[in-house]
């Protein structure tokens, strides 16, 4: 009887050590040229898990109204002092020699690639253009809770300005909010009729000023 056991203990041994040699065996053919990663994920070795890189890139600001550019020509045969310009209401901007560009909707590296197509070769043999986005803001003061400067990061409103200053204070004239553009050009808002119709919640751009004004008691 106990040589019988042993003999078929014996027989699982050989059994276990033959499945261990495959799975072994198997192992070591295993394709190590993409890892998984915690979510799942698979990456290339000596890639990023998820990546794409034939995909766009995400996260390029497009120019938009009210953005002030910081323009550099270089590499001209008369030095050109940098210049300053402000994209307009209807998109465009006017550069040297009187030329006019539309820079809404494109990024600083394209519009910096059509600037040079317009001047090269036709007004100058070598031109080099750079352009850069000066930092920006809309200012709300008045009868709001944070009176401040804002930076104009997207598109917004005279109600999201004034939520972004913290809301209104109680004693906010919320019928009689003044809008300053840059031009000097003046708006009245009424922010109560604007809540209810959209339509009548205006549009706020780089440089402009908000006041809310105090309501009489």
């Amino acid at each position: 009887m106990s040589i019988t056991v042993g003999r078929i203990l014996g027989q699982l041994g050989a059994l276990c050590a033959v499945l261990v040699g495959l799975l072994f065996v198997t192992g070591c053919q295993t394709d190590f040229s993409e890892f998984a990663d915690p979510n799942g994920r698979t990456a290339p070795v000596g890639g990023t898990a998820g990546t794409n890189e034939t995909a766009s890139p995400s996260g390029v600001d497009m120019l938009k109204v009210g953005d002030v550019l910081s323009v550099v020509f270089s590499d001209t045969p008369q030095p050109i002092a940098p210049f300053d310009v402000k994209i307009r209401e209807d998109g465009t901007i006017t550069l040297i020699l009187n030329q006019t560009f539309t820079a809404v909707g494109k990024t600083t590296g394209e519009l910096e690639k059509e600037i040079r197509a317009r001047y090269v070769p036709k007004s100058f043999v070598n031109l080099t253009v750079a352009i850069h986005v000066q930092n920006v803001f809309y200012y709300v003061g008045g009868e709001v809770k944070s009176p401040n400067r804002y930076p104009y990061v997207s598109k917004t409103t005279v109600l999201k300005a004034i939520q972004s200053a913290g809301d209104f204070t109680e004693y906010a004239n919320k019928k009689n909010v003044r809008v300053t553009r840059t031009d000097g050009h003046t708006q009245i808002v009424n922010c109560i009729k604007a809540l209810v119709d959209p339509r009548l919640d205006v549009e706020v751009f780089p440089g402009d000023k908000i006041y809310v004004k105090r309501r009489l008691l």
